[in-house]
């Protein structure tokens, strides 16, 4: 081996260790400050969800815009993380009766629901939604610890990210709506 040869492979091997430590930071980046998965548990997201899909998180979205109704969110409580959907905005009064969900004393459609959770929804409120709050339900609303019964209202501090695509398992791969 002659010496140019063998100045040639160190610096090769020390390129490579460069790259692999700028890709490295790159994911860590990415994972800290935008992007991250979280699993699914339990059935409160169906149909939309289902138990152990793995989900991306956006968690870029909400430094830069608030969440909007029907988003699909991510809520980090001390015990665990939580993936609703949005239902009210800060300040709205929320009721629900029977299949219809009232906003402001006016009927929104729930297009995101099934026929059979649709009209098992039962009855709630009316309620005023504190500010800087929000309110969650899961999407299968029998079985949904949301902010009718457990969670509460939503701080916005406490929404951490919006559920963007199903990763896992590969042949449910697509966009959460």
């Amino acid at each position: 081996m002659t010496p140019v040869s063998g100045k040639k492979e160190k610096n090769e091997w020390f390129e490579w260790t460069k790259a692999i430590i700028v890709a490295i930071l790159i994911a860590l980046f990415l994972r800290t400050f935008i992007f991250a998965t979280s699993i699914v548990e339990g059935e409160s997201m169906d149909p939309t969800l289902e138990h152990g899909e793995r989900v991306i998180f956006n968690k870029l979205i909400y430094i830069l815009d608030e969440p909007d109704r029907g988003d699909v969110v991510i809520i980090q409580r001390p015990a665990k993380n939580y993936v609703k959907r949005v239902i009210g905005l800060p300040g709205e009064t929320i009721e629900l009766n029977g299949n219809d969900l009232i906003i402001d004393g006016e009927e929104y459609t729930q297009s995101f629901l099934s026929e059979d959770v649709m009209y098992k929804t039962g009855n709630f409120g009316p309620i005023k939604i504190p500010e800087e709050s929000y309110f969650v339900m899961g999407d299968n609303r029998l079985i949904s610890k949301d902010s009718r019964n457990g969670l509460g209202f939503i701080h916005e501090d406490e929404i951490i990210g919006r559920s963007e695509l199903i990763i896992y398992p590969f042949s449910e791969w697509s966009l959460t709506k």
